[in-house]
């Protein structure tokens, strides 16, 4: 029986496991070389990890958000700041394989919501693959009240991505 289920920020340490659990969910992330990673971590305004009470060091997942006005290159990112939102973006959420089910997208999205309230923030944004297709995604972005704000072809238009976008209702 797993123990119960931490968020942490992202430390140092964690950049290579958060490169093999992201790469490993390829083709619903982009594949990330550890120099990446860490630039991405380094613009976030938000970068957790979910691990095991008892196994702390251990990511099982993680999410990297950002807050709107970064300068940040991500063709995504720019989709939404073309649009003028005030939002949190977030770039993605991975959870590991053997962790799936237990309810880490959720709490990481708790956490989301909980910064883009506090930094007093209209929506969360984020993307979806629609092709290559990533039904389980929609639906679970569907039950957190994410609508659709749009459509794009990304990566040189091998990638089509569904724009979505939630509220951020006062606590």
């Amino acid at each position: 029986m797993p123990t119960a289920t931490l968020l942490r920020p992202v430390t140092d340490m964690d950049v290579d496991r958060l490169v093999v659990l992201n790469n490993a969910s390829i083709p619903a992330v982009p594949d990330t070389p550890a120099d990446d990673m860490a630039e991405l971590l380094d613009a976030s305004s938000l970068a957790l990890v979910a691990v095991d009470a008892e196994t702390p060091a251990d990511p099982l997942g993680f999410v990297v958000a950002l807050d709107g006005g970064e300068d940040w290159s991500g063709e995504n990112y720019a989709w939404f700041e073309e649009r003028g939102l005030d939002h949190l973006y977030v770039d993605r959420i991975v959870v590991g394989e053997g962790a799936r089910g237990r309810g880490i997208g959720k709490l990481f999205y708790d956490a989301v919501f909980d910064a883009a309230r506090t930094a007093g923030h209209d929506v969360v944004t984020c993307e979806v693959n629609l092709n290559p297709p990533n039904p389980g995604s929609l639906r679970f972005h569907g039950r957190l009240g994410f609508s659709e704000r749009g459509q794009q072809l990304t990566k040189g238009g091998d990638i089509l991505v569904a724009k979505l976008a939630a509220e951020v209702t006062p606590a």
